[in-house]
Order: structure tokens, then C-alpha cells, then sequence
């Protein structure tokens, strides 16, 4: 893979230790299977109300073009494929992909994974009705820069879905100090505070590319149940439904 400015070295070698674990549900990335959980019935909910689609359904997004941008081990991107999407997932980290392979295999799923950048696809013209951008943010070098890439990559009409962390004291204590050094819910270094992206950043950067944020909920999570909930506040988590008009470029 050639070497992309929005690539965060830290955060490569930091995932590359990881990956053997993606599928742990009891191992470190449970907290993720929990938030995927979550995430899917938001996503669902809001690509069916955009595309018209009938959420009943065994597959209701059939036909839909769904990119995973830093796919990982492929957690969100098999739920997706579930769902019927065509789905290609991409992650800048080998051992990432190999895992994702290898389960989605497993799983009799056909998910086109690949090892690279999102600019790698922008610059090669590709286009998806969606692009999921989950808890990615906060792991990149250049925000402009990868969120431009991104941006690009979504279809005039198509829908982008953000999840990141706030950049709250509020965020530091949970997400960090809480779920970090506390709870032990992730490894010590998962995030940073610094690179937290405020909704405003993010939306900021969208509308840059004419995208709207249509719909933007909190995350909070219950330390005593280990449980997850959509909430209003989006001090700590929050996850960010935007769609770009087919009049918009």
C-alpha cells in the first residue's frame, strides 16, 4: 500500500496488535459488538427512510452500494451484507482485512475487502449509495484530508453515516478515564482526546462538499448493565445521518 497522509502510523501499529481479537465477543472489542448492535438499528432505520425502502424485510437494503471505511475486522460491514447491501470494506490495516476475510468466509458472506486508503478509491473514481464512516475520525492524521476523500466517494443522492466521539471534558472522563483506565471496557490508548472531532468539525467539513447532517443522536452507555442506548445529548459519543441531494454537484 502506498503511503496516505491521513494515515496515522500509531494507530496501525496500535490496530495491527489487535486484530487476532476482533471477533472476541468477550475479548477487548466486545464494546464494539455492543455499539454495533446500536449503530445497525440507526443505520437501518435511516437508509430505509432515504432510499424508500421497506424495513420489514429480510434484506431490505438490497441493492444499495455500502462502503465500510476502516472496516476493521468486518464486524459492521457483515451486518450490512446481512442486511443485503453489496458491501466493500477497506482498512489500512493488513492483519484487519486478513481477519475480516477469513470470517466473512466463515460466514458465507461475499464482502469485497481491500487494503487501502479511502483516497485510493476517490482518486480511481468510485462512487456508493452509502458510505459508513464509524469511528473513524478520531484515528486520522488529516481530518480535511480524509473526510474530503470520503465525501467524494458518496453517490449524488447516496447518504454518509459519521460516528465519532465529542470533544467534551465530558468525553475525556467517559470515553477515557472511565472506559480506559476504570472500566478497562478498551485498552489503555484506544483514543485520544486530541483527536476528538466536534459535531460542528464534522458537519463543517461535510457541508464543505454539500452533504447535509439530517439527523444526529447521542450514545450513552450504562457502566452497571454494560449496555448501550440512543440518547439526545451528544456530549460523549454521537452518530450523524447526512445524505448529499442529487442536485447538489
Amino acid at each position: 500500500m502506498t503511503h496516505d497522509r491521513t494515515v496515522d502510523p500509531r494507530e496501525v501499529a496500535f490496530y495491527s496488535e489487535m486484530a487476532a481479537t476482533w471477533w472476541d465477543r468477550q475479548g477487548p472489542f466486545w464494546p464494539l459488538h455492543t455499539l454495533n448492535e446500536l449503530r445497525i438499528s440507526y443505520i437501518r432505520e435511516q437508509l430505509c427512510r432515504h432510499f424508500d425502502l421497506d424495513a420489514a424485510k429480510d434484506a431490505p437494503l438490497s441493492g444499495l452500494r455500502v462502503l465500510d471505511v476502516g472496516c476493521g475486522g468486518g464486524i459492521l460491514a457483515e451486518s450490512m451484507a446481512k442486511l443485503g447491501a453489496d458491501v466493500t470494506g477497506i482498512d489500512v490495516v493488513e492483519k484487519n482485512i486478513q481477519i475480516a476475510r477469513l470470517h466473512a468466509g466463515e460466514s458465507g458472506l461475499d464482502i469485497d475487502y481491500r487494503v487501502l486508503p479511502a483516497s485510493a478509491l476517490a482518486a480511481d473514481g468510485y462512487k456508493f449509495d452509502v458510505v459508513l464512516n464509524m469511528e473513524v475520525v478520531e484515528h486520522v492524521a488529516d481530518l480535511d484530508a480524509f473526510m474530503r476523500d470520503c465525501n467524494e466517494l458518496v453517490e449524488d443522492g447516496g447518504a454518509t453515516v459519521v460516528a465519532t466521539i465529542n470533544r467534551t471534558w465530558l468525553a475525556w472522563l467517559f470515553a477515557i478515564v472511565g472506559a480506559e483506565y476504570i472500566l478497562r471496557w478498551l485498552p489503555r490508548g484506544t483514543h485520544r482526546w486530541s483527536m476528538f472531532r466536534t459535531p460542528r468539525e464534522v458537519a463543517d467539513l461535510l457541508g464543505a462538499a454539500q452533504i447535509s447532517v439530517v439527523d444526529t443522536v447521542g450514545v450513552a452507555a450504562n457502566p452497571f448493565t454494560r449496555t448501550l442506548r440512543q440518547v439526545r445529548s451528544t456530549q460523549v459519543n454521537y452518530m450523524m445521518f447526512c445524505t448529499r441531494s442529487r442536485a447538489d454537484r
